[in-house]
């Protein structure tokens, strides 16, 4: 069992950059990862890391603009998502998810992730 708490979601310029935080209690050997959903849109994936952090995965439409990686203290883990040059279709609902399935990150698919969090709004302006 693992819970997830998103946080640094809020309003950004366009150019701008971000980081995401997400605590994770419980377990601290899941693959952990980030998604994002915006209104009216299916859920996408945005990056993962692997338990180790070994291994990171990027969409492509992230790639080179954003970096995950974690740190684990105690009984807990957070995984950050740094995001740079915003743009205003990276407006989305950010959620953080944790999976442990015994195959590497890059094959992962949403469902393969059995723990989300509630979400973290990232807004980008025009």
């Amino acid at each position: 069992q693992v819970h997830l708490v998103e946080s640094g979601g809020r309003l950004v310029q366009t150019g701008g950059s971000l980081r995401l935080s997400c605590i994770a209690s419980g377990r601290t050997d899941y693959a952990l990862a980030w998604f994002r959903q915006a209104p009216g849109k299916e859920r996408e994936f945005v990056a993962s890391i692997s338990n180790t952090a070994l291994t990171t995965h990027y969409a492509d439409s992230m790639k080179g603009r954003c970096t995950i990686s974690r740190e684990k203290a105690g009984n807990t883990v957070t995984v950050y998502l740094q995001m740079i040059s915003l743009k205003p279709d990276d407006t989305a609902v950010y959620y953080c998810a944790a999976g442990d399935k015994p195959k590497p990150i890059t094959m992962y698919t949403s469902d393969d992730y059995q723990y989300w969090g509630q979400g973290t709004q990232v807004t980008v302006s025009s």
